[in-house]
């Protein structure tokens, strides 16, 4: 497996297509205006913390047991919705070699050196229907990427036309909403509670509805796929991720140990999203930020977030 260190980031235009642009010193994304998380090498670190998070939720592994029992015998094709740097598409290569995954995301800052059954691709979900066949894949797989695409349920809809019947699809999305002490935000009264990171991500959520996004779909994914007729055995899994090094069990321990880089990562990296969308003066920006900051470097509070995971099988035709 290539590491980070062995490839070139540095993509500035693909055919003449200019695909990254730079504002406050992070680089986004030039094909999804919706999607407004950078995609520098900061993020790309964060998202290999949040992907070694989910192998200590999946006990080792990078997906539920029933995706491991449906791909280790024959040939399958999967597709990775937002596959980032790949390390996902990449894993289940090299796990299963007569898999074949096509990874598919926004900006080309892939390994370069993969296995021969690994292919990526560049698309963007939000804007298109996915350029695939009806039934080509047995797997899909897509996680933390809801906070790009406005239309969630054709998104779907889109994943359920490319699935054979009878194959799986897979959902990973992370709640955006918080809780302290066990409690979430709306539990506690005005002012009370770690206000600095209540605020941070209250600020979020108002950024995201601004620019289209259903702020409610990752504690609604069970819902979402009934309602497009479409799958069926749908199951769905809640998990509690502590935020930060209070956790006196060892495995959880390490997942809140993650959680809190990769939060320390992400409170920066949305600077450039609350000045653009919201308006506010830099100054308002920095001190929300900080004021997030200083909740999870010295909170009174026992900070964690929510999982939410959903997996179905595509109904017969």
């Amino acid at each position: 497996m290539s590491t980070q260190e062995d490839d070139d980031n540095d993509y500035i235009a693909l055919d003449g297509y200019q695909i990254f642009y730079e504002m406050q010193g992070r680089k986004f994304n030039t094909l999804n205006q919706t999607y407004m998380l950078p995609a520098d090498d900061d993020e790309i670190q964060r998202f290999a913390l949040f992907h070694r998070l989910l192998k200590f939720v999946f006990c080792g592994n990078s997906f539920p047991g029933l995706i491991q029992e449906t791909l280790q015998s024959g040939e399958h094709r999967v597709l990775d919705v937002g596959t980032g740097k790949g390390d996902w598409a990449v894993e289940l290569c090299d796990m299963f070699p007569s898999v074949h995954v096509t990874g598919v995301d926004l900006v080309p800052i892939q390994y370069q050196e993969v296995p021969p059954n690994c292919l990526f691709e560049i698309w963007d979900a939000n804007a298109h229907d996915l350029p695939y066949e009806d039934g080509h894949f047995d797997l899909v797989h897509a996680r933390a990427v809801h906070t790009g695409i406005r239309d969630y349920p054709h998104f779907l809809c889109e994943a359920g036309r490319i699935l054979r019947p009878g194959g799986l699809i897979l959902l990973i999305e992370p709640d955006l909403r918080q809780w302290a002490n066990n409690k979430p935000e709306p539990k506690f009264k005005h002012g009370a509670g770690p206000r600095g990171w209540f605020t941070f991500w209250e600020t979020y959520r108002r950024c995201l509805f601004l620019i289209g996004i259903d702020v409610t779909v990752p504690q609604r994914l069970k819902e979402l796929l009934e309602e497009t007729n479409m799958f069926e055995q749908i199951d769905e899994y809640e998990g509690e991720i502590p935020v930060g090094f209070y956790p006196r069990k060892k495995a959880l321990l390490t997942v809140g140990q993650l959680q809190w880089m990769a939060y320390d990562l992400f409170l920066p990296a949305l600077k450039p999203m609350f000045l653009s969308v919201l308006g506010l003066p830099e100054a308002s920006v920095d001190q929300i930020i900080e004021g997030a900051q200083h909740d999870l470097y010295y909170t009174r509070f026992k900070l964690s977030s929510r999982l939410r995971i959903a997996y179905a099988r595509r109904r017969p035709n």
